[in-house]
């Protein structure tokens, strides 16, 4: 590996060195570094290590490890051990019986959930005279 390859930083880490240098342009007086900025940075040691990353981002080194050590140590965020779902709508049969007794009375009866059985037995009742 020659000394050009070595000292070319990974496009990663050279977007990043842009994203820096462009806020340090930008900010006023001497302001923190926003919050975004650190997150990236400690994504990038993920991949490249505190000293590297420290380095190509001019940030200090034990700043960086600080904040990379307390990213690593938090906890991930757990899945919930139990999903309740839904249970699925059941569409259940529906009728609606009208029985006339040629006399001018008329009954009308809903059935949900009904079986056939239940259908005679609702006619046997209305024809007992």
């Amino acid at each position: 590996m020659g000394a050009n390859e070595r000292g070319k930083l990974p496009q990663d880490l050279a977007r990043a060195r842009t994203r820096f240098q462009a806020w340090r342009c930008q900010r006023q007086g001497r302001g923190r570094i926003p919050q975004r900025l650190w997150a990236l940075a400690v994504r990038l040691v993920k991949r490249h290590g505190v000293s590297r990353t420290a380095l190509a981002l001019r940030l200090d080194y034990y700043s960086l490890k600080e904040r990379a050590e307390a990213a690593a140590s938090e906890p991930l965020p757990s899945s919930p051990a139990f999903v309740e779902l839904p249970s699925p709508v059941l569409v259940g049969k529906q009728c609606l019986v009208e029985l006339n007794n040629g006399a001018g009375v008329t009954m009308r009866v809903q059935l949900v959930g009904y079986d056939a059985s239940d259908v005679e037995a609702l006619s046997r009742f209305w024809n007992a005279d």
